[in-house]
């Protein structure tokens, strides 16, 4: 029986697999319990790399914009809150 090479990341756990592994370091999968031409991710609608940059840059763009704007609300209680108490004076 002709042993085939490891696969690149285990199809039941999806750790990363040295080339020269006879089992998986993380599950403890080999050729016979679970490695298999498949993987774990095959099959899922996973979005393609340039699509998830760009979901990730707008969520950037969106925290930048949620931190400008607490800051502002902030300052302006801060400003509110120290002319009261000046003025109850």
């Amino acid at each position: 029986m002709t042993r085939r090479s490891a696969p690149e990341h285990c199809a039941n756990c999806g750790a990363a697999i040295p080339p020269s592994a006879r089992a998986c370091p993380e599950c403890g999968a080999d050729e016979r319990t679970g490695w298999a031409e498949q993987d774990i991710y095959d099959g899922l609608d996973l979005p393609e790399d340039d699509e998830t940059q760009e979901r990730n840059n707008r969520s950037h763009q969106n925290r930048q914009t949620n931190r400008w704007f607490w800051l502002y609300v902030a300052i302006v209680l801060i400003l509110l809150l120290t002319l009261g108490a000046l003025g109850l004076r």
